[in-house]
């Protein structure tokens, strides 16, 4: 017989398959084994950015500590951060005594 006359003769006997394909089955094992991998790469993901928002809160925090010590220090925390040179209002003039 042909390869797809068992087929044929199943299907009008009413038989359905049992299994699906070698290639089917492949297919879509691969398919999810993609999405799963997808999706453990996404939580990977997740928590290196939740770890991050982590130690930017805690960078944020010293920052504040650094600000209210120029602030009781210099009369403002207002610095530049590339040379240093303190922004004083301009109604403070900074002491000369350095």
């Amino acid at each position: 017989m042909a390869k797809g006359t068992n087929a044929k003769i199943k299907e009008l006997k009413g038989i359905k398959p049992e299994r699906i394909t070698d290639e089917q089955l492949k297919k879509v094992q691969d398919t999810v084994n993609t999405i799963n991998r997808s999706q453990l790469e996404i939580g990977s993901m997740e928590i290196k950015k939740h770890e991050m928002m982590h130690r930017v809160a805690a960078e944020r925090d010293s920052l504040i500590t650094i600000q209210e010590e120029f602030e009781k220090e210099y009369g403002t925390f207002d610095v530049n951060i590339n040379d240093g040179l303190i922004n004083y209002p301009a109604d403070v003039e900074a002491n000369k005594e350095d």
